[in-house]
């Protein structure tokens, strides 16, 4: 902690310095964010046909439907569409921006992990992404069979999106995990074999954790969602073996 102070202090920055730092950075990610949400809003169309797919996957003949209850309904999906997909998009340049505003903070050893493990952030929260995406007709599948044949889906377009943006944000964050765990170890916080002597009450607590933050609640989510935490765990305990921590 001494040593990161030091180093911040040698970075000659005052106080209002960072925060003019910060608002910098801010301000960058905001732009990435309306720059990419207007390219999100006039692409409408086609992003709102994407996200419907699992959706039509599970509907008779594959044909669906959304039905809007207000006339506000149109407008209000645009711009949430607009608003998440510009924020997704911009998703390397807020990491990127985040980990440049800390990296004054560093030593020059930890300055070296920078692009590995911005870009290795950046790739498990798409993938976490995509992850959801592709199981989110699953998960349908299972939650329509559970209420019953007499039940026919037909979904408000507003709450549709609601839950596939939380079921992305949650993979997507979730999937920092190994991340997360490999920067421990890194840092000293950890150690492999500390992980590995523990690794059943760490599955145990994934298991949980998997079921509390899958936002539909269906096991199949959660069952995808947990597998490759699990995988990461283990994963993670070898990288920090191979590097010596």
């Amino acid at each position: 902690m001494a040593g990161k102070s030091f180093t911040r202090a040698q970075s000659g920055m005052s106080i209002g310095q960072h925060l003019a730092e910060a608002r910098r950075r801010l301000l960058i990610c905001t732009v990435a964010i309306l720059v990419l949400g207007t390219i999100c809003f006039i692409g409408y169309t086609s992003i709102l046909d994407w996200l419907s797919k699992p959706y039509c996957d599970i509907s008779p003949q594959h044909t669906c439907h959304f039905i809007a209850t207000g006339p506000l309904d149109g407008l209000s999906l645009r711009i949430k569409i607009a608003f998440f997909g510009g924020g997704l998009a911009a998703t390397p340049v807020i990491f990127w921006q985040l980990w440049r505003f800390v990296t004054p903070g560093l030593r020059q050893k930890e300055r070296r992990y920078a692009v590995p493990f911005v870009s290795a952030s950046i790739v498990f929260f798409l993938a976490g992404c995509l992850v959801a995406y592709f199981s989110f007709a699953h998960a349908l599948k299972f939650l329509v069979a559970i209420g019953g044949h007499s039940l026919t889906p037909y979904y408000n377009p507003n709450q549709y999106l609601s839950l596939v943006i939380l079921m992305m944000v949650a993979f997507g964050a979730t999937f920092e995990f190994p991340v997360i765990l490999v920067a421990l170890e890194f840092a000293g916080v950890v150690s492999p074999q500390t992980l590995l002597r523990h690794w059943r009450p760490a599955i145990i607590g994934i298991t949980v954790g998997a079921a509390v933050l899958t936002p539909s609640g269906d096991p199949v989510s959660m069952f995808v969602m947990m597998i490759p935490l699990i995988f990461f765990y283990f994963g993670s305990i070898g990288i920090g073996k191979l590097a010596g921590k």
